[in-house]
């Protein structure tokens, strides 16, 4: 079977790879032991600010501001075991009372984003008599911008905190744009917050973004800016070698001549593993996930782009049966993609032997034929051209929505983390994947609707709003926010009462979830790469940051 574009197939047009073999070679040719050194020597003196700071009730304030700058410059790391022994004592010590010397806001961040379901109780100081937030706080802007920040950490119920959210935006807006409120530096900073608050932020971008920004204040701590930077760059030679690994990979496959129907996407596909996790310490867990997320970008344009629906029926059965024995009737261009795809699982079942987390390998496979069964049905309501219900869609969209596969794939690189409870809660697929996939759907549907709608395409949200309740577009794009929201704060509450499993574990999903609306938020950058995508891939993987 050829590839021409026949009448019958749904086929679209893709746009190329923007990045061709760029990624392909690295050769690792720089002497980092001196750097390492110096990243040592700096590492014991922030270790040491941490421990003076932890010991004196009066530095507590300080404390927790230090290790805010560590977090956002990317370097939390090196201390994971001091920063998460500090706020464990800063809980024991004041509770849901913060009467330390700094504003309970970045208390408050601090120990919600390390799984402490703190009171939000401190903020109703900022409500006047009537029950509105004091305009006072318009003269501290930083104050202002903290509790904005806050706010987005909210679950459902905490009235306090929404109408934080709605205060703040609207002032901190008005600041940004106003030359004489805000000088540039801190106005772009402003701006950077209300586009996407910092709980919502990939942290390795929020790294890039901060160092410069830290870089420019006057206060900032020198040892601890050098150490950012150059933890920037040796974390950066590592993740280059990994992008060259699996650019490799896919190269091998020579998707233009095999499977030249299919999005070419592995840089952006390492991208997104390095979002869900950037330490040092999962480096096979990315190089696993980002050869995932590109063969589901396969599986979705076979299903969604190219094949005929009796081709899908009879790929389907092969991958509910997972044995090579079926690639014998598969159509031709149908057999590389399945080879592929049965490989790729062989090396991570190999991987979950290792790690011992076999019974995770196992339900990810579950997740696999789920997903796939989902894509069929889809493609079986386009055939029919049903319109579903939200509900129907809700059934459908949220398992093709992917997030069960992935985050399980996530975690098979991970498997020295897991506990026997942490294990069973995960195959259990808890509702913290169940939120990160609605709102991967939700984003999806919304970032490429329109263009979907260019051809005979399976209905996105939006047009099931639309029909369902009669509404406009724009009403119908309003609706999806607002479950996108609601959606986030089921994140929040999750990753705070998810109790006895590793933190780890938590934020490899919190960070898979920022890394879709990063990609997301606005069209389809996965698909169709901007120029934002690309200007922060060239930062990541091709210039080192300048001491």
């Amino acid at each position: 079977m050829s590839f021409n574009q026949e009448a019958f197939r749904p086929f679209r047009s893709i746009s190329p790879s923007v990045w061709g073999d760029k990624f392909l070679n690295y050769d690792k040719n720089a002497d980092l032991g001196e750097v390492e050194q110096i990243v040592e020597d700096s590492k014991e003196r922030v270790r040491n600010d941490i421990v003076v700071a932890l010991g004196n009730a009066k530095e507590h304030g300080n404390l927790l501001k230090l290790i805010d700058a560590i977090q956002r410059l990317g370097i939390s790391y090196y201390f994971e075991e001091e920063i998460a022994n500090a706020l464990q004592h800063v809980y024991e010590t004041y509770g849901d009372n913060w009467n330390g010397a700094s504003s309970p806001s970045i208390w408050f961040r601090l120990l919600r984003q390390q799984g402490f379901y703190v009171s939000c109780g401190n903020f109703n100081k900022y409500i006047d008599q009537h029950g509105a937030f004091k305009e006072s706080l318009v003269s501290n802007v930083e104050e202002m911008l903290e509790l904005y920040e806050e706010a987005c950490l909210r679950v459902q119920g905490e009235y306090v905190l929404d109408k934080a959210l709605d205060f703040t935006r609207t002032r901190l807006d008005g600041i940004a744009k106003d030359p004489v409120l805000s000088n540039p530096t801190f106005s772009a900073h402003i701006q950077e917050a209300l586009v996407t608050p910092l709980h919502k932020r990939i942290p390795r971008l929020e790294a890039l973004s901060y160092i410069r920004f830290y870089e420019k204040q006057p206060s900032h701590d020198e040892c601890l800016l050098k150490l950012a930077k150059l933890g920037f760059n040796l974390l950066q030679s590592l993740h280059k070698s990994e992008l060259s690994q699996v650019s490799k990979w896919w190269k091998d496959i020579d998707s233009p001549n095999n499977l030249p129907y299919v999005r070419d996407r592995i840089v952006e596909s390492y991208f997104w593993a390095l979002g869900a996790y950037s330490e040092p310490k999962y480096s096979l867990a990315r190089v696993f996930f980002a050869k995932v997320v590109q063969m589901a970008t396969v599986l979705d344009d076979t299903y969604d782009a190219y094949g005929t629906y009796e081709e899908l029926e009879i790929f389907t059965k092969a991958v509910e049966r997972w044995s090579i024995t079926c690639l014998h009737v598969l159509p031709k261009y149908m057999k590389l993609a399945y080879k592929v795809f049965l490989d790729l699982y062989h090396e991570m079942e190999e991987v979950g032997k290792i790690k011992e987390v076999t019974p995770l390998f196992n339900r990810s496979k579950e997740f696999i034929i789920k997903f796939i069964k989902a894509y069929l049905l889809e493609q079986k309501w386009v055939k029919e051209g049903h319109i579903p219900t939200i509900d129907e869609h809700a059934s459908v969209a949220y398992v093709t929505a992917s997030g069960g596969v992935f985050i399980s794939s996530c975690y098979l690189g991970m498997g020295d983390v897991f506990t026997d409870e942490s294990l069973n809660w995960a195959i259990s697929e808890p509702p913290l994947f169940k939120a990160s996939s609605m709102i991967g759907r939700l984003l999806n549907d919304v970032a490429g609707y329109k263009k979907e709608q260019e051809r005979e395409h399976f209905p996105s949200v939006v047009q099931c709003y639309k029909q369902q309740y009669d509404v406009t577009e724009e009403y119908a794009i309003d609706l999806v926010y607002m479950d996108i929201e609601n959606a986030w704060k089921d994140i929040n509450r999750e990753s705070l009462v998810t109790k006895h499993i590793p933190r780890p574990l938590i934020m490899v999903v919190v960070n898979y979830v920022r890394t879709m609306f990063y990609l997301y938020k606005y069209n389809d950058n996965f698909s169709e790469v901007g120029e934002d995508l690309k200007d922060v891939i060239t930062s990541l993987f091709e210039h080192p940051m300048t001491l």
